[in-house]
């Protein structure tokens, strides 16, 4: 290409993003700095967090500045580079910015990946990505689950809570799932392997609470919690003593101007449980051991990540939005070219 597009951060969303916070515009393709290079971005990951980094608030992460593209995580090929370190037509997978060329410079989050390990490139941004990987340490060095104890997990449906549930059954749990609709209910039973889906949508926090109650008596040892607000509070009413939650997304809250909060937190202190504060960024020495897990289960057939694929720029508002309707189908990725 001879321009680059980029979808630039306009202005800070209040409550849902809508198309006027953002802009799309279209600049020279920049050539590689001293010591760095250029990625032409094929894919770019879609993901709950982006939210929160479009507002001024304190955070883990900066916010993404007035007039930068929206920060996200890329997978592409070096396209020019003055640096020994990559060369013109690796793979590589970092953070990056949903635009067609950003720039690199040695030294940074970047890192190079083989195509060759995966059957599309979009992997590296779900199962081998963050959301594999979030799942995958957020189980095995965090929650720890054991053979015949109960995981219960919000936003089942979703990338991370999809895979969170899958794992929990490898490592020999009895996994609840909560999700949004008949349909996605029905993908955690049959596409999933979950033992009990509960749907939602349409119910207090006392019925569902009752719900949880029902499909586990004795209580979660683990909570893998995504999404937080009224579903996290049906869930509180429910620890088994000792139970660890691992507090990884709070996804009803993100478009909230006023954040609601939850009001059972005082479960916590009740049954003695533990609430982990979780990010996936601190495992980033690990990526390749928790790859090469989920890649052996993938082969192995005991592990499934579905990707809802959208395409272009152009739709990265209406692609986004999805996260928040419910109408993804998987880990959503926006692809922004084909490889080279």
């Amino acid at each position: 290409m001879s321009a680059n597009r980029r979808f630039l951060l306009a202005r800070r969303p209040h409550g849902e993003p809508v198309p006027e916070d953002f802009s799309l515009v279209t600049e020279p393709v920049p050539q590689a700095p001293e010591g760095g290079f250029v990625v032409r971005n094929c894919y770019a990951s879609l993901d709950p967090a982006q939210r929160g980094w479009m507002d001024d608030a304190p955070s883990y992460m900066p916010p993404i500045p007035l007039g930068d593209p929206v920060r996200a995580t890329t997978v592409g090929i070096v396209s020019s580079s003055n640096t020994d370190e990559f060369q013109v037509g690796d793979w590589v997978m970092g953070l990056n910015g949903l635009e067609d060329y950003s720039v690199n410079q040695a030294g940074g989050f970047t890192m190079k990946v083989d195509p060759s390990l995966v059957d599309s490139p979009s992997k590296f941004l779900s199962a081998m990505g963050a959301v594999g990987l979030t799942a995958y340490f957020g189980l095995i060095d965090v929650a720890k689950p054991q053979p015949g104890e109960t995981l219960l997990v919000s936003g089942a449906a979703g990338a991370v809570g999809s895979a969170v549930g899958q794992i929990g059954k490898i490592l020999g749990a009895r996994v609840i799932g909560i999700a949004g609709g008949a349909a996605k209910c029905r993908r955690l039973i049959d596409d999933y392997g979950f033992d009990v889906a509960i749907d939602y949508k349409g119910k207090s926090v006392d019925a569902l609470a009752a719900e949880i109650r029902a499909a586990a008596p004795e209580g979660a040892n683990v909570v893998f919690e995504n999404v937080g607000g009224d579903v996290m509070d049906a869930e509180l009413m429910n620890l088994a003593k000792h139970a660890r939650i691992v507090l990884c997304g709070l996804i009803s809250e993100y478009n909230s101007p006023e954040k609601v909060g939850v009001r059972n937190l005082w479960q916590v202190l009740a049954q003695q449980a533990t609430l982990y504060g979780y990010l996936i960024m601190d495992y980033a020495p690990r990526f390749a051991e928790g790859g090469a897990a989920m890649a052996e289960w993938m082969a192995q057939g005991r592990l499934r990540i579905d990707e809802d694929v959208q395409e272009g720029l152009e739709n990265a508002h209406a692609a986004f939005m999805r996260l928040f309707t419910g109408a993804n189908t998987g880990k959503l990725v926006l692809k922004i070219a084909d490889g080279l």
